[in-house]
């Protein structure tokens, strides 16, 4: 099911940049990846190495038992993971790449194992800046007691070719690296039987 969730994920940008670099953000519509909104988000840029959550979805708030937007994507990682982490996404925004990273849940009382993929797919603001980024971080077993954070086991860059799919690039990391809403209003999600953002026009 990760795998499915992501593969839909990188199809709809890869469908939105039409051979661009990047596709804009304000291109992002959530009906095409309906399927995957539950796990799915937008980030923004704010520092070289840091990016914060702009939406995301129930299935990420679930994961750290608390809204998620607003807080730094490295919040979800265990501090051994956030360097390296925040060195991935200096080379999404700066290259740009693709990142499809492999986490690990750290295990403990009423922490089960638990798995997830984390893909990060970069994104041109309205200001014209590669800023923003389209990703989703599927998961595969119990959450159990939140917060769960995660440590980087295996990440691969995938470099970005004008008019191509991007393809896994020779450099990788192996540690054993009209859209949605971004009113800061306070998050409200229906019941879970089908996943929904909450939609709002905005000036980005």
């Amino acid at each position: 099911m990760t795998k499915a969730i992501v593969d839909e994920v990188r199809t709809y940008w890869e469908a939105l940049r039409a051979g661009r670099p990047v596709p804009l953000r304000s291109e992002v519509d959530p009906r095409g990846i309906e399927g995957a909104l539950d796990c799915s988000f937008i980030l923004e840029r704010m520092a070289p190495r840091v990016a914060r959550f702009r939406v995301a979805g129930g299935h990420l708030n679930d994961l750290m038992g608390m809204e998620v937007r607003g807080m730094p994507l490295t919040a979800m990682f265990s501090p051994a993971s956030r360097g390296e982490v925040g060195a991935i996404l200096a080379d999404v925004f700066d290259r740009p790449a693709v990142a499809e990273l492999t986490l690990q849940a750290e295990t403990g009382p009423g922490r089960p194992a638990l798995a997830a993929r984390l893909l990060i797919l970069p994104m041109r603001s309205d200001r014209g800046g590669i800023d923003r980024a389209l990703g989703c971080m599927p998961s595969s077993g119990p959450i159990g007691l939140a917060p769960r954070r995660f440590a980087l086991t295996e990440a691969e860059r995938h470099d970005i070719v004008v008019g191509r799919p991007a393809r896994p690039a020779t450099r990788s990391f192996d540690l054993t690296e009209p859209g949605f809403a971004e009113a800061m209003a306070p998050f409200a999600r229906p019941a879970r039987s089908r996943a929904h953002l909450r939609l709002v026009k905005t000036d980005d």
